[in-house]
C-alpha cells in the first residue's frame, strides 16, 4: 500500500484522522524541528527482530523514551533482540528507513510482524505516525489504529516499559 491507499482505507473504515504534510524526515529530532501541531503525540516506531530472524516486532513508544533491548526481550519473552535490516523493513512492511510506521503493517500480508505498544501511549488522545512515507504525519486515535491493524491480522501486544 502507498499513502493514498492507506488514507482510502482509513476513510473506508470510517476512521477519523488529521494529516499534515511536511518535508521528508528520518528521525524524531528532525520531526521536532518541524514544530507540527500536536507534536507531543508523535510516537517513535522501531522495527526489531530476534537474533534468529524468527520473530519481528514493530514497537511504538513515546518519542523521547529510551529503549533497553534486554528489558524488552524479557517483556516479550523472546530471544535477544536487534534492529531489523532495511531489507527486512522493505520486504515485510514495504517501508524505507525513516518512514517506519505501524501503518506499514497493512503491507504485512503474512502477518509476520507483531505490533508492540508501550502502555504509556494509551494516555494520548491521538497518536501521530507516518502514512507509509515520511513526508506527512497522520493523527488518529490509538483505538482506531489498533482496530485497523487487528483487522489486517497482525498480533498486537501492550507492554509496560520502564
Amino acid at each position: 500500500m502507498d499513502r493514498n491507499e492507506v488514507l482510502d482505507l482509513l476513510k473506508q473504515e470510517n476512521i477519523d484522522y488529521l494529516m499534515e504534510e511536511h518535508p521528508a524526515v528520518e528521525t524524531i529530532q528532525e520531526m521536532e524541528r518541524l514544530a507540527l501541531l500536536n507534536s507531543e503525540t508523535i510516537v517513535k516506531n522501531i522495527f526489531l527482530r530476534d537474533d534468529k530472524k524468527r520473530n519481528y516486532y514493530l514497537l511504538i513508544v513515546e518519542k523521547s523514551k529510551q529503549i533497553n533491548l534486554k528489558e524488552l526481550r524479557k517483556l516479550l519473552d523472546t530471544r535477544p533482540l536487534t534492529f531489523a535490516s532495511e531489507k527486512d523493513l522493505f520486504d515485510y512492511l514495504g517501508l524505507v528507513k525513516g518512514a517506519v510506521t505501524p501503518l506499514g503493517l497493512l503491507n504485512d500480508t503474512t502477518n509476520r510482524v507483531q505490533l508492540v505498544i508501550d502502555e504509556e501511549i494509551k494516555q494520548f488522545a491521538t497518536v501521530g505516525v507516518h502514512p507509509i512515507d515520511n513526508e506527512a504525519t497522520v493523527w488518529l486515535a490509538l483505538d482506531d489504529l489498533h482496530k485497523i491493524i487487528k483487522k489486517n491480522g497482525n498480533e498486537i501486544r501492550y507492554i509496560s516499559l520502564k
